[in-house]
């Protein structure tokens, strides 16, 4: 049974753009109805995974006054427990662990105690997957499974610029499901994590010239993952993407030079002939979408062992900013989360369990202790009591054996 909700949760929000030290802050309001809509899932939070864009779309001035409402709640991944659900509904029901992925652009955010979510915004994960795991997953794994999947098969060389980030993680474990070959760049440190992951071949970008190191390679690759965008890689995609190859960008600065770089490369993937440095690849700057159906398919790679969350640090509820500045130092080895901490059905139910268990083993040792100690007490004073009776009976006897000898002795 799920914990029974109060009037109020608390959730982080921020009021206005600007940076976050000076606009986040934690808040109350009013818990959200057990009486879901069609098409709508009840979810109470238990950890939520970070994203660079929680904390970058917040801080970008004017510009996030143009893309999201205000205030605005923060986050968008989470894993949970569905609290209730929809009545045309079939596949998620009450009790069910879940994960998702909230809609960035709307008010409503992950990092709340309660979500109400939309159908194709979460999906059943496993019990064998812990929350933690799961929570870290909806944004990148359905970014890598949905710019993967649709356009590589078995055999597929792929290019994954930056490996070793939540995004890069994800990438390289759902590649190699898909039966591809992978190359990733990463630093010296995150060399054995991305082998562990199972790539294929490695470029250390502390030791390598990334862009020579590809064009000397030919043209090979099928498809290009950039989860950087600190390289502008599109303009030499032509020496090592195969013809007609993809080349997708993920991740990349909040920048002008960022902006130029997407604005002109769209430019001359789709519009500038050859003879004035249009590029024959296609170029494709991803944007994320919410797929119950991709989140089942990626729960179902979770429960198999075949992907999983690369975990880079966890915060309490009360430390999100801590956990967003983490986030933005772009130096965290996979994902970085949040565990909510207040006493509700998830920590009541393990609080219970231990409660009962210890007082099940206390009792019985307690029973055990007090077994073994009476019938050591009756064993002791039998043993005791035996040992005198036998001493007495002996004094008795020889005091009257020595009487008669005495009294013969006399006659």
């Amino acid at each position: 049974m799920p914990a029974p909700m109060g009037d109020e949760m608390r959730l982080w929000q921020v009021r206005n753009p600007g940076p976050l030290s000076q606009t986040l802050t934690l808040t109350t309001a009013p818990s959200p109805s057990r009486d879901v809509e069609k098409g709508k899932v009840l979810v109470e939070i238990a950890v939520v995974g970070l994203n660079p864009a929680d904390y970058k779309l917040a801080e970008a001035g004017f510009v996030a006054r143009l893309q999201l409402p205000f205030p605005k709640t923060l986050g968008t991944d989470f894993s949970g427990r569905a609290i209730a659900v929809g009545s045309d509904i079939t596949d998620i029901k009450p009790g069910d662990n879940v994960f998702g992925r909230m809609f960035p652009f709307n008010s409503a955010g992950s990092l709340s105690e309660y979500v109400i979510a939309s159908y194709d915004d979460v999906a059943v994960i496993s019990e064998t997957v812990t929350l933690e795991q799961a929570a870290g997953a909806p944004t990148v794994a359905q970014t890598a499974y949905q710019t993967l999947a649709p356009v590589v098969k078995a055999g597929d060389k792929v290019f994954i610029n930056g490996g070793s980030g939540g995004a890069g993680t994800f990438c390289i474990q759902i590649a190699k499901a898909l039966g591809c070959h992978v190359t990733v760049s990463c630093s010296t440190t995150k060399v054995a994590l991305c082998q562990e992951l199972g790539v294929d071949e490695v470029m250390d970008y502390k030791k390598t010239d990334i862009l020579a190191a590809l064009q000397s390679g030919g043209n090979k690759y099928a498809v290009a993952i950039d989860n950087v965008g600190n390289l502008n890689l599109f303009g030499s995609a032509d020496k090592f993407l195969l013809p007609g190859g993809l080349f997708r960008l993920v991740g990349a600065p909040s920048s002008l030079s960022t902006a130029w770089n997407l604005g002109y490369n769209l430019l001359s993937s789709k519009y500038l002939p050859a003879f004035l440095n249009g590029n024959k690849n296609t170029f494709n700057a991803y944007v994320t979408k919410n797929s119950h159906e991709d989140l089942a398919q990626v729960a179902t790679l979770m429960a198999e062992g075949k992907v999983r969350t690369v975990v880079d640090s966890v915060f309490p509820f009360s430390e999100v900013l801590k956990a967003c500045q983490r986030l933005g130092t772009g130096s965290s080895t996979g994902k970085v989360s949040v565990h909510r901490c207040p006493f509700t059905a998830f920590t009541a139910f393990t609080a219970f369990t231990v409660f009962t268990v210890f007082t099940a083993f206390t009792a019985f040792t307690a029973f055990t202790a007090f077994t073994a100690f009476t019938a050591f007490t009756a064993f002791t004073a039998f043993t005791v009591f035996t040992a005198f009776t036998v001493f007495t009976a002996f004094t008795v006897f020889t005091a009257f054996t020595v009487f008669t000898v005495f009294t013969a002795q006399q006659f």
